[in-house]
């Protein structure tokens, strides 16, 4: 087995509790051979616990490292687009954590040079990658006609779980004009996706490219894209929202908000005319919570109900594995920056009928 050279491009949350502990995990596949992370004190911390000499505070100058096969992207939203073209054009291959962008522009730009220098580029949509998720995605291709969906998504902040599961290490030396750099690169990103509106809108655009980015992703796969969005609104400051899309034969609703309980409710449920799936999810942050499938069926005179468990493998772990099959035997992806796309497309909707009912709070 062919392993992968490395290089981490942001060392937050996120890559300190799953994609770093897995990539060592996964050793025969991937070999972590540079680090990089705006905090230098950060960047050393890693590397004394990976053991990871090569160090870098700029982003632009890691993708040069020549032996490098494959760049992770994790750090912020704002500069995905920057990070992933300029390790594109080094040759090397991309996986980027989900929003993979902000505009549409940002990923015509990725797809455009993702095929111009011929690498992989891979959208971490992990959910997709749950067994449970693909099981249950046959399922609903089997089930015949649809007749009702619901996508939910309401948790507690993430800190809720992490600061009793992990030790996550954060450091004050970040300079003062990164954080002014990029709320002015924010601005103008947000701007650029949906023009001027109201602060609560760009804060609920906020949340669909952060949490709503999972649900709609996994509902498009499920059930296909909606042919319209019928209604949107959104209210405590956008932190909340609601929404209902309109497809052939039936609709579906979506439901998605943040607020201080400890708890993480996010699910999939699909109607037949006498079966519902259901996939329940739990929080990513402590892994290897296992994502279920929930079957509910009518069979001749019996009602029966049944719960799989396919595997305690947590989905990142399943999509690095991926990833690497990928790259080593040329294997096709479905999160891809096309396929990503699909999500701004429906955000757009959204906000357009959001912007219709809108009244200040």
């Amino acid at each position: 087995m062919k392993k992968l050279k490395v290089g981490v491009i942001g060392l937050g949350e996120v890559a300190q509790i799953i994609h770093l502990p897995i990539l060592e995990s996964l050793s025969e596949c991937y070999e972590i051979v540079a680090i990089c992370d705006i905090s230098p004190r950060l960047v050393q911390w890693a590397g004394s616990r990976y053991g990871v000499h090569q160090q870098y505070t700029d982003a632009l100058e890691l993708v040069k490292q020549s032996d490098l096969d494959a760049v992770f992207i994790l750090n912020s939203n704002e500069y995905h687009t920057t990070c992933a073209i300029a390790a594109i054009k080094q040759k090397k291959h991309v996986f980027i954590e989900k929003p993979m962008t902000m505009t549409q522009q940002e990923a015509d730009a990725i797809i455009e040079a993702r095929d111009e220098y011929g690498v992989k580029v891979m959208v971490g949509y992990m959910r997709r990658y749950a067994p449970a998720f693909t099981q249950a995605a046959q399922d609903v291709r089997d089930m015949g006609r649809i007749q009702y969906a619901v996508i939910r998504g309401i948790i507690g902040m993430n800190h809720f779980f992490t600061n009793q599961t992990s030790t996550v290490h954060r450091f004050t030396d970040i300079p003062s004009e990164a954080a002014i750099e990029r709320k002015t690169i924010h601005q103008r990103l947000m701007k650029q996706a949906i023009g001027e509106v109201p602060q609560e809108i760009y804060n609920a655009y906020s949340l669909l490219l952060g949490l709503g980015s999972h649900d709609i992703s996994a509902m498009r796969e499920l059930i296909g894209v909606p042919n319209r969005v019928v209604s949107a609104v959104q209210w405590q400051g956008g932190s909340c929202m609601a929404a209902t899309f309109e497809y052939d034969g039936f609709y579906a609703t979506y439901e998605t908000g943040l607020d201080q309980n400890r708890r993480f409710d996010a699910h999939i449920e699909v109607f037949g005319s006498t079966k519902q799936l259901k996939i329940q999810y739990n929080t990513p942050y402590i892994r290897h919570l296992p994502t279920t499938l929930h079957v509910g069926e009518t069979v001749g005179e019996a009602y029966e109900e049944r719960v799989h468990r396919p595997t305690f493998k947590d989905p990142y772990t399943i999509e690095m594995e991926i990833f690497h099959e990928s790259i080593t035997q040329d294997k096709s992806l479905k999160t891809t920056p096309e396929d990503y796309k699909q999500d701004l497309t429906i955000f757009k909707m959204m906000v357009d009928q959001m912007l219709i009912t809108y009244k200040p709070q």
